[in-house]
């Protein structure tokens, strides 16, 4: 049976992020999953200080992109983390979103072979091995990750996929160990995708069984329901606007994207967001994410489980997280 996992962002100062990770792990959460997605706080640094102050709980990117580090020095950067936290890291790998890729001078072109290749040669390389390889996105001759002065041996670092479209959900079923299923989205989402996962699962001979699929949700708990609400209610402003593709999956009508998009500048400020929330129905607070009181927080996520998720990483958007992480601390999936 699993347990539910944290995930942070931005929305706490980074030592205190590190307090709340020690107290999942004592409260029994089975991972922390550290976001790496506007420009604003890289993964990787906070990973390992996550790692480095704990001693069972996995520590996960939730995600980082697969554009922006080379494949050597990815495959380097995840053997660092399991020297530091051996057995307990997760490479959770998405293929990024425009306009922000657009706008730093990425073509995310092809993004199924891109993430093909990539997941295909990370996956070699901690295994140890030698690579060389001449694709269309990597281009490597006879690389390995040289490890002198530590452990030689293959590392166990699953490759999680952060999928939100039909296709990269069945390329997903098709190499990676898990699927990180999106969020801000309703819970009757994911049964249209988890067919696409399984019929890529199917075309190499493996059962939806074989990948895990936790799923990003929401989550602003509070025993005042309207507070917790409208916490909620900002992150999904921001986000509306500024992810297009999480836009469309949560089925909201284009005109309130749009409207919200045009007081929104780049980056948002707090005025900004402040001025267009009231936008964001409760109505849709209520659909596409976990929020409320800890029985009605409770109560949705078990509705992405019932609907596929294998269990919830708990997206802790401010408020009181240690309530949080207290309400489901004693929650199995």
């Amino acid at each position: 049976m699993a347990k539910a996992a944290l995930y942070l962002q931005d929305a706490h100062d980074l030592r205190t992020g590190l307090d709340y990770v020690r107290y999942a792990e004592e409260k029994g959460f089975e991972a922390v999953w550290q976001a790496e997605s506007r420009l604003v706080r890289d993964a990787i640094v906070p990973m390992a200080a996550y790692a480095a102050v704990t001693e069972r709980i996995k520590v996960g990117s939730g995600v980082i992109n697969n554009w922006t580090r080379n494949i050597g020095l990815l495959a380097s950067t995840f053997l660092t983390l399991d020297d530091l936290a051996p057995g307990r890291v997760i490479c959770g790998i998405g293929a990024w979103w425009d306009p922000l890729a657009r706008n730093v001078g990425i073509e995310r072109r092809k993004p199924l072979l891109a993430m093909r290749e990539t997941v295909d040669l990370l996956r070699r390389l901690l295994n140890m091995e030698q690579v060389t390889f001449h694709g269309e996105f990597h281009y490597v001759e006879g690389i390995e990750l040289d490890v002198v002065h530590g452990r030689k041996e293959p590392r166990d670092v699953p490759i999680y996929i952060g999928a939100t479209g039909p296709k990269m959900m069945e390329l997903s079923g098709e190499i990676a160990d898990g699927v990180v299923l999106n969020y801000c989205v309703p819970p009757e989402y994911n049964l249209q995708a988890i067919e696409h996962i399984e019929d890529g699962a199917k075309r190499v001979g493996r059962k939806l069984e074989d990948i895990d699929r936790p799923q990003l949700i929401v989550c602003s708990v509070d025993h005042d329901r309207e507070r917790a609400y409208d916490t909620s209610r900002e992150l999904l402003t921001q986000y509306l606007a500024q992810q297009p593709h999480i836009a469309k999956a949560s089925g909201v009508e284009q005109e309130v994207v749009s409207e919200i998009q045009s007081i929104l500048g780049w980056p948002a400020t707090r005025d900004e967001i402040s001025q267009a929330k009231n936008l964001v129905s409760d109505e849709l607070v209520q659909r596409i994410t976990a929020s409320g009181t800890p029985d009605e927080a409770r109560m949705k996520v078990r509705e992405y489980i019932l609907n596929g998720a294998s269990s919830p990483i708990l997206y802790a958007v401010g408020g009181d997280i240690e309530l949080l992480i207290d309400t489901f601390s004693s929650e199995t999936y």
